[in-house]
């Protein structure tokens, strides 16, 4: 692969990454309101706990793919020079 693609490669797997990390987060946070459902039998409150023991090890993972993944800059800095000034008589 060239440059680019690479380039192109590694802000489409930080996306994804993003996407997934926000999937599970919102699927605990679903996942905690519909524990505290009291309709809930014991065997459905087991089972959606042991589901949630494994999403948190699921975003514990994505997370850290995150923090080894290196950062790339949104944009490429910008370099500003010093003018060079003249003076005019």
């Amino acid at each position: 692969m060239t440059q680019p693609d690479v380039l192109d490669q590694k802000i489409l797997d930080q996306k994804i990454l993003d996407r997934n990390i926000r999937e599970l987060q919102e699927w605990l946070r679903k996942a905690w309101q519909q524990l505290a459902d009291p309709s809930l039998t014991a065997f459905s409150r087991r089972e959606l706990r042991n589901q949630m023991k494994q999403c948190s090890v699921d975003l514990r993972t994505q997370l850290q793919a995150v923090e080894r993944a290196p950062r790339q800059p949104a944009s490429p800095a910008r370099k500003f020079a010093k003018p060079e000034l003249r003076i005019l008589a």
